[in-house]
Protein backbone atom coordinates (compact mmCIF):
# COMPACT_ATOMS: atom_id res chain seq x y z
CA UNK A 1 0.00 0.00 0.00
CA UNK A 2 1.42 2.95 -0.46
CA UNK A 3 1.37 7.22 0.25
CA UNK A 4 2.95 9.03 -1.87
CA UNK A 5 4.79 12.89 -1.45
CA UNK A 6 6.91 15.13 -3.28
CA UNK A 7 8.17 18.30 -2.18
CA UNK A 8 9.60 21.28 -3.54
CA UNK A 9 11.17 24.62 -2.24
CA UNK A 10 12.01 27.49 -4.06
CA UNK A 11 13.38 30.91 -2.64
CA UNK A 12 10.86 33.95 -2.81
CA UNK A 13 11.80 36.78 -4.97
CA UNK A 14 13.01 38.85 -1.83
CA UNK A 15 15.33 35.91 -1.17
CA UNK A 16 17.06 35.62 -4.22
CA UNK A 17 19.86 38.23 -5.43
CA UNK A 18 19.49 40.74 -7.39
CA UNK A 19 20.45 39.27 -11.06
CA UNK A 20 22.77 41.36 -13.00
CA UNK A 21 21.43 42.96 -16.64
CA UNK A 22 24.53 43.33 -18.44
CA UNK A 23 23.61 39.68 -20.15
CA UNK A 24 23.60 39.72 -24.02
CA UNK A 25 20.43 38.34 -25.61
CA UNK A 26 21.62 34.49 -25.40
CA UNK A 27 23.44 34.89 -22.36
CA UNK A 28 19.81 35.94 -21.13
CA UNK A 29 18.38 33.24 -22.68
CA UNK A 30 20.83 30.89 -21.00
CA UNK A 31 20.00 32.92 -17.69
CA UNK A 32 17.13 31.51 -17.60
CA UNK A 33 17.66 27.87 -17.86
CA UNK A 34 16.00 25.82 -15.35
CA UNK A 35 19.21 24.07 -13.74
CA UNK A 36 19.25 21.24 -11.98
CA UNK A 37 22.02 21.72 -8.58
CA UNK A 38 21.90 18.17 -7.20
CA UNK A 39 19.92 15.45 -6.11
CA UNK A 40 19.64 12.39 -3.66
CA UNK A 41 17.72 9.37 -2.87
CA UNK A 42 17.63 7.13 -0.15
CA UNK A 43 17.88 3.66 -0.26
CA UNK A 44 14.53 1.89 -1.53
CA UNK A 45 13.28 -0.55 0.38
CA UNK A 46 10.59 -3.33 0.31
CA UNK A 47 7.09 -2.24 1.61
CA UNK A 48 5.63 -3.45 4.88
CA UNK A 49 9.14 -6.07 5.08
CA UNK A 50 11.79 -4.16 3.99
CA UNK A 51 14.34 -2.49 5.80
CA UNK A 52 11.67 0.93 6.24
CA UNK A 53 8.97 -0.97 7.28
CA UNK A 54 9.40 0.76 10.88
CA UNK A 55 10.73 4.10 9.48
CA UNK A 56 8.30 7.07 9.26
CA UNK A 57 7.51 8.64 5.95
CA UNK A 58 8.30 12.38 7.57
CA UNK A 59 11.76 10.49 8.71
CA UNK A 60 12.75 9.72 5.12
CA UNK A 61 11.55 13.06 3.63
CA UNK A 62 13.74 14.72 6.49
CA UNK A 63 16.68 12.50 5.37
CA UNK A 64 17.07 13.37 1.79
CA UNK A 65 15.98 16.74 2.42
CA UNK A 66 18.75 17.81 4.85
CA UNK A 67 21.16 16.36 3.06
CA UNK A 68 20.77 17.97 -0.61
CA UNK A 69 21.19 20.97 1.27
CA UNK A 70 24.00 20.04 3.13
CA UNK A 71 25.72 18.69 0.48
CA UNK A 72 25.79 22.13 -1.68
CA UNK A 73 25.97 24.16 1.43
CA UNK A 74 22.87 26.02 1.02
CA UNK A 75 20.80 27.79 4.18
CA UNK A 76 17.15 26.78 4.12
CA UNK A 77 16.26 29.83 4.33
CA UNK A 78 17.40 30.38 1.16
CA UNK A 79 14.34 28.61 0.22
CA UNK A 80 10.50 29.35 -0.78
CA UNK A 81 7.67 27.22 -1.50
CA UNK A 82 7.76 23.38 -1.12
CA UNK A 83 5.70 21.54 -3.21
CA UNK A 84 4.67 17.98 -1.97
CA UNK A 85 3.39 15.49 -4.32
CA UNK A 86 0.85 13.58 -2.72
CA UNK A 87 -0.73 10.36 -3.85
CA UNK A 88 -2.59 8.32 -1.58
CA UNK A 89 -0.97 9.85 1.91
CA UNK A 90 -4.84 11.10 3.92
CA UNK A 91 -5.34 14.78 3.98
CA UNK A 92 -3.27 15.36 0.72
CA UNK A 93 0.11 14.65 2.71
CA UNK A 94 0.31 18.36 3.67
CA UNK A 95 0.77 17.79 7.17
CA UNK A 96 3.29 15.03 7.12
CA UNK A 97 4.84 17.42 4.85
CA UNK A 98 5.04 20.24 6.89
CA UNK A 99 6.39 17.82 9.98
CA UNK A 100 9.23 16.82 7.64
CA UNK A 101 10.01 20.41 6.96
CA UNK A 102 10.07 21.10 10.63
CA UNK A 103 12.41 17.81 11.17
CA UNK A 104 14.30 19.13 9.06
CA UNK A 105 15.42 22.38 10.63
CA UNK A 106 13.65 24.52 7.82
CA UNK A 107 12.30 27.74 9.07
CA UNK A 108 8.38 28.39 9.88
CA UNK A 109 8.27 30.86 7.59
CA UNK A 110 8.54 28.61 4.25
CA UNK A 111 4.81 27.29 3.36
CA UNK A 112 3.84 24.09 1.80
CA UNK A 113 1.69 22.77 -0.96
CA UNK A 114 0.61 19.47 -2.70
CA UNK A 115 0.47 18.33 -6.14
CA UNK A 116 -0.72 14.62 -6.81
CA UNK A 117 -0.21 13.54 -10.64
CA UNK A 118 -0.16 9.55 -9.49
CA UNK A 119 2.85 8.39 -10.56
CA UNK A 120 4.58 11.42 -12.07
CA UNK A 121 3.78 13.71 -8.81
CA UNK A 122 7.67 13.59 -8.36
CA UNK A 123 8.27 15.18 -12.25
CA UNK A 124 5.08 17.10 -11.68
CA UNK A 125 6.33 18.75 -8.54
CA UNK A 126 9.41 19.32 -10.05
CA UNK A 127 7.55 20.68 -13.51
CA UNK A 128 5.64 23.07 -11.26
CA UNK A 129 8.23 24.59 -9.32
CA UNK A 130 10.29 24.92 -12.79
CA UNK A 131 8.23 27.63 -14.29
CA UNK A 132 8.73 30.16 -11.12
CA UNK A 133 12.52 29.92 -11.39
CA UNK A 134 13.79 30.58 -8.20
CA UNK A 135 16.02 28.37 -6.12
CA UNK A 136 13.85 24.96 -5.53
CA UNK A 137 14.30 22.26 -3.31
CA UNK A 138 11.98 18.87 -4.95
CA UNK A 139 11.50 15.93 -2.58
CA UNK A 140 9.35 12.66 -3.56
CA UNK A 141 8.17 9.64 -1.51
CA UNK A 142 5.86 6.94 -0.83
CA UNK A 143 3.90 5.73 1.92
CA UNK A 144 2.24 2.80 2.97
CA UNK A 145 -1.70 3.48 2.97
CA UNK A 146 -4.72 1.78 1.49
CA UNK A 147 -6.00 2.50 -2.34
CA UNK A 148 -9.11 3.97 -2.03
CA UNK A 149 -10.68 6.45 -4.63
CA UNK A 150 -13.21 7.60 -2.73
CA UNK A 151 -16.49 9.07 -3.50
CA UNK A 152 -17.20 8.76 -7.18
CA UNK A 153 -20.68 9.23 -9.01
CA UNK A 154 -22.50 6.92 -9.95
CA UNK A 155 -22.48 8.45 -13.24
CA UNK A 156 -19.03 6.98 -14.03
CA UNK A 157 -21.03 3.36 -14.92
CA UNK A 158 -22.67 5.37 -17.85
CA UNK A 159 -18.93 6.54 -19.33
CA UNK A 160 -16.62 3.66 -20.76
CA UNK A 161 -13.85 5.68 -20.31
CA UNK A 162 -14.57 6.88 -16.54
CA UNK A 163 -14.99 2.83 -16.12
CA UNK A 164 -11.38 2.43 -17.21
CA UNK A 165 -9.90 4.65 -15.12
CA UNK A 166 -10.68 2.28 -12.17
CA UNK A 167 -9.25 -0.80 -13.66
CA UNK A 168 -6.37 -2.17 -11.59
CA UNK A 169 -3.28 -1.34 -12.55
CA UNK A 170 -2.05 -5.32 -13.07
CA UNK A 171 -5.06 -5.69 -15.36
CA UNK A 172 -3.74 -2.52 -17.91
CA UNK A 173 -0.56 -4.28 -18.02
CA UNK A 174 -2.36 -7.41 -19.61
CA UNK A 175 -4.36 -4.95 -21.85
CA UNK A 176 -1.41 -4.25 -22.89
CA UNK A 177 0.07 -7.23 -23.47
CA UNK A 178 -3.07 -8.86 -25.60
CA UNK A 179 -3.67 -5.94 -27.98
CA UNK A 180 -0.24 -4.99 -28.95
CA UNK A 181 0.91 -8.39 -28.63
CA UNK A 182 3.86 -8.59 -26.00
CA UNK A 183 5.22 -12.21 -25.17
CA UNK A 184 5.66 -13.58 -21.83
CA UNK A 185 9.02 -13.91 -23.00
CA UNK A 186 10.09 -10.57 -23.63
CA UNK A 187 8.53 -9.80 -20.59
CA UNK A 188 10.75 -12.07 -18.68
CA UNK A 189 13.79 -11.56 -20.97
CA UNK A 190 13.09 -7.57 -20.37
CA UNK A 191 12.99 -8.29 -16.26
CA UNK A 192 15.79 -10.41 -16.01
CA UNK A 193 18.19 -7.56 -17.62
CA UNK A 194 16.44 -5.27 -15.09
CA UNK A 195 17.48 -7.10 -12.20
CA UNK A 196 21.62 -7.90 -13.92
CA UNK A 197 21.98 -4.61 -14.66
CA UNK A 198 20.93 -3.07 -11.36
CA UNK A 199 22.89 -6.34 -9.91
CA UNK A 200 26.23 -5.13 -12.11
CA UNK A 201 25.54 -1.08 -11.00
CA UNK A 202 25.23 -2.49 -7.22
CA UNK A 203 28.42 -4.47 -7.13
CA UNK A 204 30.45 -1.41 -9.18
CA UNK A 205 29.26 1.04 -6.39
CA UNK A 206 27.52 3.26 -9.43
CA UNK A 207 24.33 4.32 -6.52
CA UNK A 208 26.71 5.22 -3.62
CA UNK A 209 26.57 8.52 -5.01
CA UNK A 210 23.17 9.01 -5.42
CA UNK A 211 22.22 7.19 -1.96
CA UNK A 212 21.69 9.24 1.48
CA UNK A 213 22.55 7.13 4.31
CA UNK A 214 19.15 6.57 6.58
CA UNK A 215 20.11 5.82 10.20
CA UNK A 216 16.51 4.10 11.37
CA UNK A 217 15.05 1.86 13.57
CA UNK A 218 14.19 -1.73 12.78
CA UNK A 219 12.06 -3.93 14.63
CA UNK A 220 13.14 -8.14 13.98
CA UNK A 221 10.89 -10.96 14.39
CA UNK A 222 11.07 -10.95 18.37
CA UNK A 223 9.88 -7.40 18.54
CA UNK A 224 13.80 -6.40 19.40
CA UNK A 225 14.16 -2.79 18.22
CA UNK A 226 17.68 -2.20 16.64
CA UNK A 227 19.79 0.98 15.03
CA UNK A 228 20.17 0.50 11.34
CA UNK A 229 21.78 2.67 8.74
CA UNK A 230 20.44 1.87 5.33
CA UNK A 231 22.69 2.13 1.84
CA UNK A 232 21.54 -0.47 -0.60
CA UNK A 233 18.64 -1.02 -2.05
CA UNK A 234 16.39 -4.13 -0.77
CA UNK A 235 14.42 -5.52 -4.21
CA UNK A 236 17.64 -6.42 -6.23
CA UNK A 237 17.92 -10.07 -7.00
CA UNK A 238 21.15 -10.39 -8.48
CA UNK A 239 20.61 -14.83 -9.07
CA UNK A 240 17.80 -13.72 -11.23
CA UNK A 241 17.21 -16.21 -13.91
CA UNK A 242 15.15 -16.40 -16.88
CA UNK A 243 13.59 -20.03 -15.99
CA UNK A 244 13.01 -19.13 -12.49
CA UNK A 245 10.24 -16.29 -13.78
CA UNK A 246 9.11 -18.34 -16.71
CA UNK A 247 7.42 -20.82 -13.87
CA UNK A 248 6.01 -17.81 -11.86
CA UNK A 249 1.95 -17.70 -11.89
CA UNK A 250 0.24 -15.37 -13.60
CA UNK A 251 -0.65 -12.26 -10.68
CA UNK A 252 -3.19 -10.60 -12.10
CA UNK A 253 -5.69 -12.78 -14.45
CA UNK A 254 -5.93 -15.98 -14.82
CA UNK A 255 -3.79 -17.12 -18.23
CA UNK A 256 -2.29 -13.88 -17.97
CA UNK A 257 1.48 -13.31 -18.23
CA UNK A 258 1.92 -10.56 -15.99
CA UNK A 259 3.89 -11.44 -12.44
CA UNK A 260 5.66 -10.30 -9.63
CA UNK A 261 9.05 -10.98 -11.39
CA UNK A 262 8.38 -8.76 -14.37
CA UNK A 263 6.14 -5.82 -12.35
CA UNK A 264 7.75 -3.74 -10.29
CA UNK A 265 7.82 -3.41 -6.34
CA UNK A 266 5.85 -2.08 -4.28
CA UNK A 267 8.36 0.30 -2.04
CA UNK A 268 8.92 3.14 -0.01
CA UNK A 269 11.99 5.58 -0.58
CA UNK A 270 12.54 9.43 -0.41
CA UNK A 271 14.30 11.48 -3.01
CA UNK A 272 15.08 15.07 -3.41
CA UNK A 273 16.30 17.31 -6.51
CA UNK A 274 17.54 21.19 -5.31
CA UNK A 275 16.80 23.10 -8.91
CA UNK A 276 16.62 26.66 -9.65
CA UNK A 277 17.36 29.48 -12.96
CA UNK A 278 20.70 29.02 -13.73
CA UNK A 279 20.96 33.48 -12.80
CA UNK A 280 20.18 32.76 -9.21
CA UNK A 281 21.94 29.45 -9.20
CA UNK A 282 25.50 31.28 -10.73
CA UNK A 283 24.94 33.89 -8.00
CA UNK A 284 24.94 31.53 -5.63
CA UNK A 285 27.84 29.81 -6.39
CA UNK A 286 26.35 26.80 -6.11
CA UNK A 287 27.19 24.04 -9.03
CA UNK A 288 25.23 22.99 -11.84
CA UNK A 289 24.25 19.03 -12.85
CA UNK A 290 21.81 19.42 -15.58
CA UNK A 291 19.24 21.42 -17.70
CA UNK A 292 15.73 21.10 -18.11
CA UNK A 293 15.00 21.62 -21.87
CA UNK A 294 11.85 20.33 -22.44
CA UNK A 295 8.86 18.23 -20.43
CA UNK A 296 5.59 17.15 -21.44
CA UNK A 297 2.56 15.25 -20.10
CA UNK A 298 -0.18 13.59 -22.63
CA UNK A 299 -3.12 11.45 -22.19
CA UNK A 300 -3.53 7.71 -23.41
CA UNK A 301 -6.73 4.93 -23.22
CA UNK A 302 -7.13 4.59 -19.68
CA UNK A 303 -7.09 0.82 -19.80
CA UNK A 304 -3.84 0.77 -21.59
CA UNK A 305 -2.48 3.52 -19.62
CA UNK A 306 1.38 1.81 -19.51
CA UNK A 307 1.57 3.12 -23.40
CA UNK A 308 2.13 6.73 -22.14
CA UNK A 309 5.59 7.54 -22.22
CA UNK A 310 5.62 5.95 -26.18
CA UNK A 311 3.61 9.14 -26.75
CA UNK A 312 5.24 11.81 -23.99
CA UNK A 313 8.58 11.04 -25.14
CA UNK A 314 7.93 12.25 -28.67
CA UNK A 315 5.90 15.27 -27.25
CA UNK A 316 8.90 16.18 -24.81
CA UNK A 317 11.38 15.44 -27.53
CA UNK A 318 9.97 17.77 -30.28
CA UNK A 319 9.34 20.48 -27.99
CA UNK A 320 13.74 20.36 -27.30
CA UNK A 321 14.21 20.17 -30.82
CA UNK A 322 15.98 16.77 -30.23
CA UNK A 323 14.91 13.09 -31.55
CA UNK A 324 15.46 9.69 -30.19
CA UNK A 325 18.77 9.31 -31.88
CA UNK A 326 20.08 12.36 -29.94
CA UNK A 327 18.78 11.02 -26.58
CA UNK A 328 21.87 9.12 -24.66
CA UNK A 329 20.10 7.23 -21.72
CA UNK A 330 16.61 7.31 -21.32
CA UNK A 331 15.00 6.26 -17.65
CA UNK A 332 11.84 5.08 -18.35
CA UNK A 333 9.63 3.78 -15.35
CA UNK A 334 9.26 -0.07 -15.32
CA UNK A 335 5.77 -0.73 -13.62
CA UNK A 336 5.67 -3.78 -15.87
CA UNK A 337 7.84 -5.28 -18.47
CA UNK A 338 5.01 -5.59 -20.49
CA UNK A 339 4.57 -1.70 -21.23
CA UNK A 340 8.02 -0.52 -20.76
CA UNK A 341 8.69 -3.59 -23.58
CA UNK A 342 5.90 -2.06 -26.10
CA UNK A 343 7.31 1.27 -25.28
CA UNK A 344 11.03 1.00 -26.45
CA UNK A 345 9.82 -1.06 -29.77
CA UNK A 346 7.48 1.16 -30.57
CA UNK A 347 9.89 4.12 -30.00
CA UNK A 348 12.21 1.65 -32.02
CA UNK A 349 15.32 3.20 -29.09
CA UNK A 350 18.12 0.97 -28.72
CA UNK A 351 17.87 -1.35 -26.17
CA UNK A 352 21.49 -0.61 -24.24
CA UNK A 353 20.04 3.16 -24.22
CA UNK A 354 17.29 2.25 -21.55
CA UNK A 355 18.19 2.11 -17.91
CA UNK A 356 21.30 0.85 -17.79
CA UNK A 357 21.31 0.44 -14.36
CA UNK A 358 18.27 -1.06 -14.14
CA UNK A 359 15.17 -0.19 -13.46
CA UNK A 360 11.72 -0.04 -11.18
CA UNK A 361 11.10 -3.89 -11.80
CA UNK A 362 15.19 -4.56 -9.97
CA UNK A 363 15.05 -1.36 -7.96
CA UNK A 364 11.50 -0.84 -6.97
CA UNK A 365 8.71 1.56 -7.70
CA UNK A 366 7.74 4.47 -4.64
CA UNK A 367 5.14 6.01 -6.69
CA UNK A 368 5.45 9.61 -5.52
CA UNK A 369 9.67 8.84 -5.46
CA UNK A 370 10.10 7.34 -8.98
CA UNK A 371 10.38 11.01 -11.14
CA UNK A 372 12.50 12.47 -8.60
CA UNK A 373 14.59 8.96 -7.92
CA UNK A 374 15.13 8.93 -12.15
CA UNK A 375 16.38 12.64 -12.63
CA UNK A 376 18.95 11.82 -9.83
CA UNK A 377 19.98 7.94 -11.34
CA UNK A 378 20.04 9.93 -14.76
CA UNK A 379 22.30 12.69 -14.10
CA UNK A 380 24.33 10.80 -12.33
CA UNK A 381 24.83 8.43 -14.94
CA UNK A 382 25.85 11.21 -17.50
CA UNK A 383 27.98 12.50 -15.25
CA UNK A 384 30.21 9.48 -14.87
CA UNK A 385 30.47 9.33 -19.35
CA UNK A 386 31.97 12.83 -18.62
CA UNK A 387 31.31 14.31 -21.82
CA UNK A 388 28.19 16.60 -22.90
CA UNK A 389 24.68 14.69 -23.29
CA UNK A 390 21.06 14.40 -23.59
CA UNK A 391 19.03 12.34 -21.47
CA UNK A 392 15.16 11.32 -20.95
CA UNK A 393 12.73 10.77 -17.55
CA UNK A 394 9.55 9.26 -18.65
CA UNK A 395 7.11 7.31 -16.81
CA UNK A 396 3.18 5.83 -17.28
CA UNK A 397 0.44 7.11 -14.99
CA UNK A 398 -2.78 5.82 -13.70
CA UNK A 399 -5.71 6.66 -15.09
CA UNK A 400 -3.91 7.27 -19.16
CA UNK A 401 -1.19 9.44 -18.95
CA UNK A 402 2.23 9.55 -19.80
CA UNK A 403 4.95 12.39 -18.74
CA UNK A 404 8.66 13.18 -19.81
CA UNK A 405 11.05 15.15 -19.59
CA UNK A 406 14.59 15.87 -21.69
CA UNK A 407 17.68 16.79 -19.21
CA UNK A 408 21.24 17.77 -20.66
CA UNK A 409 24.32 17.21 -19.19
CA UNK A 410 26.53 20.27 -20.20
CA UNK A 411 30.27 17.46 -19.65
CA UNK A 412 32.89 17.72 -17.36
Amino acid sequence: MHRVQAVFRHISPEKAPAVRKEYGASAAVAQNDIVVVHGLRTAIGKAKRGSFKDTTPDELLSAVMTAVLQDVGLPPDRLGDICVGNVLQPGAGAVMARVAHFLSGFPESIPVYTVNRMCSSGLQALFNIAGKGYITFLESMTFRSAGNPGDISSKLMDNVKAQDCLIPMGITSENVVERYGISREKQDVFAVSSQQKAARAQQRGVFDQEITPVTTKFFDADGTEHAVTITNDDGIRPDTKLEVLAKLQPAFKQNGSTTAGNSSQVSDGAAAVLVGRRATVELLKLPVLGILRASAVVGVPPDVMGIGPAYAIPAALQSAGLSVADIDVFEINEAFASQAVYCVEKLSIPPEKVNPNGGAIALGHPLGCTGARQVVTLLNELKRRGRQAYGVVSMCIGTGMGAAAVFEYLGN
